[in-house]
């Protein structure tokens, strides 16, 4: 839950594995909303073979609408009234990686030994989770360093991913 590539890991495996089960888009959507044994207790409840027929709560019924229709509105923005310059787009921000195997003291004064402060070490690392680490076992920890070049919007890279996103 902390740490988003990890969690974006994890949830991508779900993902796969929910549609190796249930061979469907919809099902696999509504399973990441309230849980495989859930919906496989439902769909064969409900003798069905996707969650578009089952009768769900409310949350669950909607979910799946409404990551159709965000699809729907990523794949052709302009269709539903969104109008967007490549300038309002979200600017990435590349990091580096810094590995840490030992004790970390004062995460503060480490981050300002990297050149950053403790708020962006956080944003930046949500695994983190306290003001000190205290790694007695050595375990190798991953932390990401923004570039400096990337923390100001005057100076970041912006990047079109589909150009059907924008108005330029």
């Amino acid at each position: 839950r902390y740490h988003p590539e990890k969690a974006t890991q994890a949830a991508c495996r779900y993902l796969k594995n929910a549609l190796a089960k249930y061979g469907n888009w919809e099902s696999v959507a509504a399973s990441y909303n309230a849980g495989m044994a859930r919906i496989s207790k439902e769909l064969d409840a409900q003798k069905s073979k996707s969650a578009y027929d089952l009768y769900l709560n409310d949350e669950t019924s909607r979910y799946i609408f409404r990551l159709i229709a965000m699809k729907l509105i990523m794949e052709n923005p302009k269709a539903y009234g969104y109008r967007i310059s490549s300038d309002q787009l979200y600017t990435p921000v590349r990091t580096k990686t810094v590995e840490v195997n030992g004790p970390v003291e004062d995460w503060a004064a480490w981050a300002k030994s990297h050149g950053i402060s403790y708020l962006t070490l956080r944003d930046f690392n949500p695994w983190i989770r306290a003001k000190s680490l205290p790694n007695k076992t050595g375990k190798t920890y991953r932390v990401e360093i923004p570039l400096a070049d990337d923390m100001l919007r005057s100076t970041s890279k912006t990047h079109v991913y589909n150009p059907a996103w924008v108005v330029d």
